[in-house]
């Protein structure tokens, strides 16, 4: 059975990492546990392979949330090594097939369509039957255009 995959999109997300943080996984959480407790929800998140005793967290809210936890980012800095990057305003689109966990090639495809039109691609994260690209709003709507005749 062939099935055509479902893409969907959401925009006002940004888009935060924390550099130069301790690569131990208590610390990991309790930075989740103290946005959580903010109020704000988390959507992408894509933890980089360590470097020594140190990693990169990079993970997605919406542009409405960021004055919530400003403070908090402030905070890391002023109390630590970590550097903050913020990049507000951007897009994800969401690929999803049921079927994609043993079609090869799904990512090829995207990804392909991304790269032809030179996608400013944020982050990527994916599960056996999703992928999910930010990309920043000038990049949408040509590569939603671009992905959705790409995987057609």
């Amino acid at each position: 059975m062939c099935t055509v995959p479902t893409i969907t999109t959401s925009n006002d997300i940004t888009l935060i990492t924390l550099q130069n943080c301790p690569s131990d996984l208590s610390f990991v959480a309790n930075i989740f546990q103290k946005i959580s407790g903010f109020g704000v929800n988390v959507d992408m998140i894509s933890l980089a392979p360590t470097h020594g005793a140190f990693t990169s967290i990079s993970f997605t809210i919406a542009d409405n949330d960021l004055g919530k936890i400003l403070v908090f980012t402030s905070d890391l800095h002023d109390n630590s090594n970590i550097k903050t990057i913020v990049s507000s305003g951007n897009c994800k689109i969401s690929v999803y097939d049921q079927a994609m966990k043993n079609t090869p090639g799904i990512a090829a495809k995207v990804f392909a369509a991304a790269a032809k039109i030179e996608t400013d691609i944020r982050i990527i994260t994916t599960s056996e039957v999703d992928i999910s690209l930010l990309v920043t709003a000038a990049d949408f709507d040509q590569t939603l255009k671009e992905i959705e005749n790409g995987i057609q």
